[in-house]
Formats: structure tokens, C-alpha cells, sequence
């Protein structure tokens, strides 16, 4: 649960022309996973003790920071993220803060789930990213306010220890508690600037919310669903496809560059749980000059079951969504789409309930990881 040590130290200052130049990433194993506190999912920076530069709210903007050096207000420079004012100490002969001195922010997840990785990203953030962050997660059922999840009832567990980061860099950390959380705090020691974070994991949802709901989208990532792999992530995530809600934008879908030869391009997905599929939509929405053809839906039962296609090779329209009535209900933990040649959906739901073998499953891994 560390940082990549090749991004700990200083940043460069500013040298003017393209201001990622310098920015210091790597490729996270844990991003495969949905992020939990991706906005659309509902995620929230609920409260921060410090906000003087930047509001907290930044953190959880979807895409990269921004950086105008040009732009100054009343305050300061105008950063693209969540900046805290200097600590100071407690007097002219101890000016420098304390060990234990720091600045927190609080976030709720938008979905709750086991946390398999965690980026602080400090882009932009140079001469005043902090020296070290740590990120706790509590379990907190509810509607929580921010005093409630300060009170001294809440438990919190650590999930990235205080450790040294850098500035201008995606700081990565591997998380491995095998535990269902709900919120996090994140602290910088002992004051500065994030720009982003994301929390990577997999969504753990609430088995009776689900029952007393019955029919449900299966496949959604607010109910537990994954897009488990994909023939081509060339232009956008599989992923998006079973985000909340209807796509308002082009790239807030799956597409897959051109293809030149014979094949197809498909997304493979894993459900919440053993469930029985009653219908289905396929959405299109703002994919008119490259949605896909033609698609098919297929599903199976368990890691070693085979295939069974519940919609055959159908026509799509652009910018159009289409639903499809089952002539009978199909029994599966997954599903596949597959589009003909190439080109995109939007969004993928699969409208059915839990069998009772799902309902058990996922009942008790909810209970296995504390929720």
C-alpha cells in the first residue's frame, strides 16, 4: 500500500507550452475497476476542514485537471482541484506546523464496495501538492451528515498509510482490505493541493434494496454488474455502458475504432448475481454517424456454462434506444453483447430479478465483507 517511489519528490516548476509534459503517470493494474466515486454513480465530497484556494468539490470532477496560468482571483491562483491554505505553528518560535498537523476531506462513495486501489492525482499541484496523503474508509449505513461521520462512534480503517507523494503525478496505491465500505477520508499531511481522486473497486450493493426493488437492471454498476472485458477500448470504456442513466454525449459510451477486416466487436460483463432476464434495452443515443450495425445479446450460466444467444444479430438505429420483450426469461451470471462490424452503444440494460441462488450469493458476501 504504497506510492510508486518513482513519483515521490519535486516537481518541476512550470516551463510554459503543454502542461502535462511533465506529468508523471503509470498504468494501475486496479483501474480495470469501476471507480466508486465516480459523480455519475453519486459520489459526493460531503465536508473539508480547509478549502481557501480550491474547493473540495474538484476532486471528483470526471476527467483531468485543468491549469490556466493566467487565471488569478481574490484568493490566489485559481487551481483545478482541492487546495488548503499554509498551517502555521503555534508561535514565532515554533513556525512550522506539527506532526500530526493535516487537512481532511470527506467523500462518499457513490457506490459502496470493496476498494481495490485508490489515486491521488496532484497534477498541476508543484510547489504545493502535500508531502504525504493517508485515506481511511468507514462502513457508515444511511444518509450520514458530515458531523455524524465525524462523531466518535464511526470506525475508521486505514487503507493507504501516510506516505510520501509527488508533485504533478497520478500517485498510485494498491488497497487490499477486504471490506465494504461506504466513506473515506482523505488527508493530506500537512496542508496543499490534490487535484483528483479516483477510487477503484467493485461495487458490493445492498442485497435487501435489491429484493424489495424485484425487477431491476442486472447488469447496471450501481447494482453490482462489470464489464469483465472488451474487443477494442479505443475511444471510450466498456464500462460506460451500464453507467447510470442516458448517455448525454458521444464519448459517454463504448466505440471501437474502425475495423478492416471480417470480425465483430463485443463486451463481455459479469451480473450482480445469478439472476433470470425478462428484458432488455440497447441505446444508441448520440452515436449517429458510428453506432453499430447490428448487435446481438447473448448470456450463460456460471464460468463454465455455454452461450446462449437471447436476442439474435439485430438491426440498430442511430441515436435510437431499443428495447426488446423476451419471448421467454433466460437464467445467467453473464452476459455478452456483440455489435456488427464495429462502431458503439451507448448503454446496455438487462431488466430481470435475483434467483433465489443469487439472492443467497449475494447475501452472503454483503454479510462475509461487514455490510
Amino acid at each position: 500500500m504504497t506510492a510508486i517511489e518513482s513519483f515521490t519528490g519535486d516537481a518541476n516548476p512550470y516551463g510554459g507550452g503543454d502542461p502535462y509534459a511533465d506529468y508523471r503517470t503509470a498504468d494501475f493494474p486496479f483501474t480495470r475497476f469501476v471507480d466508486l466515486a465516480d459523480r455519475r454513480l453519486g459520489a459526493a465530497v460531503v465536508a473539508a476542514n480547509d478549502e481557501f484556494f480550491a474547493q473540495r468539490e474538484n476532486l471528483l470532477v470526471p476527467g483531468p485537471a485543468e491549469f490556466d496560468p493566467e487565471h488569478f482571483g481574490h484568493k490566489g491562483k485559481v487551481m483545478d482541484g482541492w487546495e488548503t491554505r499554509r498551517r502555521r505553528g503555534a508561535s514565532a518560535d515554533h513556525p512550522w506546523p506539527t506532526a500530526e498537523d493535516h487537512d481532511w476531506a470527506l467523500v462518499r462513495l457513490g457506490a459502496p464496495g470493496v476498494i481495490r486501489g485508490v489515486v491521488v492525482d496532484t497534477a498541476h499541484f508543484r510547489g504545493n501538492y502535500p508531502q504525504a496523503v493517508s485515506v481511511e474508509g468507514a462502513s457508515v449505513p444511511g444518509s450520514p451528515s458530515a458531523e455524524e461521520l465525524l462523531g466518535d462512534h464511526v470506525k475508521w480503517t486505514t487503507l493507504v498509510p501516510r506516505t510520501p507523494v509527488g508533485g504533478h503525478a497520478a500517485n498510485g496505491f494498491s488497497v487490499s482490505v477486504e471490506q465494504r465500505f461506504t466513506h473515506l477520508r482523505v488527508n493530506q499531511h500537512p496542508d496543499g493541493g490534490i487535484a483528483r481522486l479516483r477510487v477503484y473497486g467493485e461495487v458490493v450493493p445492498d442485497p435487501e434494496w435489491l429484493s424489495v426493488l424485484g425487477t431491476f437492471d442486472v447488469v447496471a454498476l450501481e447494482n453490482g454488474g462489470r464489464a469483465e472485458d472488451a474487443s477494442n477500448l479505443f475511444y471510450s470504456p466498456a464500462s460506460n455502458t451500464i453507467q447510470p442513466g442516458r448517455s448525454r454525449k458521444m464519448d459517454d459510451g463504448w466505440e471501437t475504432r474502425r475495423r478492416r477486416d471480417r470480425g465483430n466487436d463485443w463486451i463481455r460483463y459479469r451480473l450482480a448475481a445469478q439472476a433470470r432476464i425478462r428484458a432488455l434495452e440497447i441505446d444508441t443515443a448520440y452515436l449517429k454517424g458510428n453506432s453499430a450495425g447490428w448487435a446481438s445479446v447473448s448470456v450463460k450460466d456460471g464460468d463454465s456454462g455455454e452461450w446462449t444467444q437471447i436476442l439474435p444479430r439485430t438491426r440498430l438505429q442511430p441515436d435510437t434506444n431499443h428495447r426488446f420483450v423476451l419471448p421467454s426469461s433466460a437464467v445467467g451470471t453473464h452476459a455478452r453483447v456483440d455489435i456488427y462490424p464495429d462502431g458503439g452503444i451507448s448503454r446496455l440494460r438487462l431488466f430481470g430479478s435475483l434467483t433465489e441462488a443469487g439472492a443467497a450469493a449475494l447475501t452472503a458476501r454483503h454479510q462475509e465483507l461487514g455490510g
